[in-house]
């Protein structure tokens, strides 16, 4: 009875710690909770707007109601359909580009000398915390017509007309990926990195003494492990197709290159803040976040039948 009771006593101490435990860590993730309702669920009570025919300064109260109005008018909108092509051709250019990241953690982790594997990550991974206001002032004090480009080509006379790349709207779209993949192709170089550590290194072992180089043990052994990984970020990609980004296009937006530079988010900020076009702005905002959950179900779907896993 005695031994019972001490037992009993034990797995109600063990219980009540683990409780104390999970209370402890519960508060630990409320500011966190909080900060995410207060600034990814509140907004969308700010939806409503896309129903009404609202102007600043009048209650919404007194303001008309016009339904699907504003979603009619987004499908005869020619500036859509060419917001669209824009966000669709540099998103599947970015997903295009995908691979760089792993080949990048792939040759890093082939580096054995300590100090260069540092440089070549630290050197990767700074733009990624510059902001693209610098990014810019970087790109336009290289490839302006009087940037330091151009005054080195024309100093060596090999060309009497300056490159105009920043203002090309021909080249828009490959510049603003490769500028994109320079930004953040070392920050996106640790995820694959983080799963070339977590591999078994008996199998690299085993490898060898089968006789495999490095390039063998690569493909064999590094690219498997690290597949799924890929495979859901890349997923995800594709499930963000249309948010193509915001800051890159608008420190880049320049009256040469507007037509083919300016992606949904940019034209939702253009029609609202710009043009006062509350309730139609928020109706296109809308039309994008339903798509991405859509996107994002139906890409959880597919990997759940191909992979046997989902990804939410």
């Amino acid at each position: 009875m005695e031994i019972t009771y001490k037992k009993g006593e034990v797995a109600r101490t063990r219980k009540r710690k683990l409780n104390a435990d999970g209370i402890k860590l519960l508060l630990m993730t409320l500011p966190f909770v909080i900060f995410v309702i207060a600034f990814s669920y509140v907004p969308l009570f700010g939806w409503v707007y896309a129903f009404f025919d609202y102007r600043p300064g009048i209650p919404l109260s007194q303001t008309a109601f016009v339904g699907m109005e504003h979603f009619r008018e987004m499908m005869h909108d020619r500036d859509m359909l060419r917001v669209m092509i824009n966000t669709l051709a540099l998103s599947v250019l970015s997903i295009v580009a995908a691979p760089l990241p792993l080949l990048l953690a792939i040759m890093i982790s082939e580096v054995r000398s300590g100090f260069f594997k540092r440089l070549i990550q630290t050197t990767t991974t700074l733009p990624n915390y510059i902001s693209w206001i610098i990014v810019f002032s970087l790109a336009f004090s290289m490839f302006s017509s009087e940037g330091a480009i151009n005054t080195i080509i024309a100093r060596l006379g090999l060309s009497d007309t300056p490159l105009n790349v920043l203002g090309n709207a021909d080249h828009v779209w490959l510049v603003q990926t490769l500028l994109l993949i320079w930004k953040t192709i070392g920050w996106n170089a640790i995820i694959y990195l983080a799963a070339i550590v977590g591999i078994d290194g008996e199998q690299y072992d085993a490898a060898k003494i089968d006789g495999a180089g490095r390039i063998r043990s690569i493909w064999y052994i590094t690219i498997p492990n690290i597949m799924p990984t890929f495979i859901v970020l890349l997923l995800l990609a594709v499930s963000n197709l249309l948010s193509a980004g915001f800051e890159q296009y608008l420190v880049f937006n320049n009256i040469m290159v507007a037509d083919k530079i300016e992606v949904l988010d940019l034209y939702v900020y253009r029609l609202g803040l710009v043009t006062n076009d509350y309730p139609y702005s928020t109706a296109v905002g809308m039309f994008k976040s339903v798509i991405s959950i859509a996107l994002l179900f139906m890409i959880n779907s597919l990997s759940k039948k191909v992979r046997g896993e989902s990804i939410i």
